[in-house]
């Protein structure tokens, strides 16, 4: 099982450098959707990831139609928006025997409306108040991955850690 985070073009590289950050910390693959809003290379992506770069899983895709055609069973894929009346938190993603795959917009205009009207069923919201349009992205993906990985019991998570002066023998 993998849970998978995509990221419809993304347009802010300081937001796609904290989220790799939070795929590498989950074992989670980052998938980025072109056309992308920065290079690959932008010192601002780069420095939000920190140094946790040759940890995460990325993957590239041309366009939605190129990453859709790499997920294997739709059932497992989540559209995150605020255009739906399910919580994330209400959806199950407990079976680990599946990837899951958490899907989001582009920071200024989401996911395109025939694509969600097309995937209603699967599409889920986190809960704001109407002060504010949206949410961060990355923290946005943060929330999302993080209820994935709590209801997969934090499967191949360090649940403790101590440092090595620490550690009972």
């Amino acid at each position: 099982m993998t849970n998978h985070i995509a990221l419809f073009e993304p347009l802010m590289p300081a937001n796609t450098g904290n989220i790799a950050r939070t795929c590498a910390g989950t074992d989670t693959v980052l998938h980025l959707i072109r056309p992308l809003g920065f290079s690959l290379d932008d010192k601002h992506m780069k420095r939000a990831g920190l140094d946790y770069w040759d940890k995460v899983k990325l993957v590239l895709h041309d366009d939605l139609a190129d990453f859709m055609a790499s997920v294997p069973d739709k059932k497992h894929l989540y559209l995150i928006t605020k255009f739906s009346d399910q919580v994330y938190s209400d959806a199950d993603y407990s079976d680990v025997s599946q990837d899951h795959y958490f899907l989001f917009g582009k920071e200024t205009t989401g996911l395109p409306e025939k694509f969600m009207r097309e995937y209603q069923e699967q599409c889920l919201r986190i809960p704001m108040t109407e002060n504010i349009r949206a949410l961060n992205l990355s923290n946005s993906c943060a929330l999302v991955i993080y209820e994935a990985v709590r209801q997969q019991k934090f499967q191949g998570l360090e649940l403790t850690h101590y440092y090595e002066h620490d550690k009972l023998h």
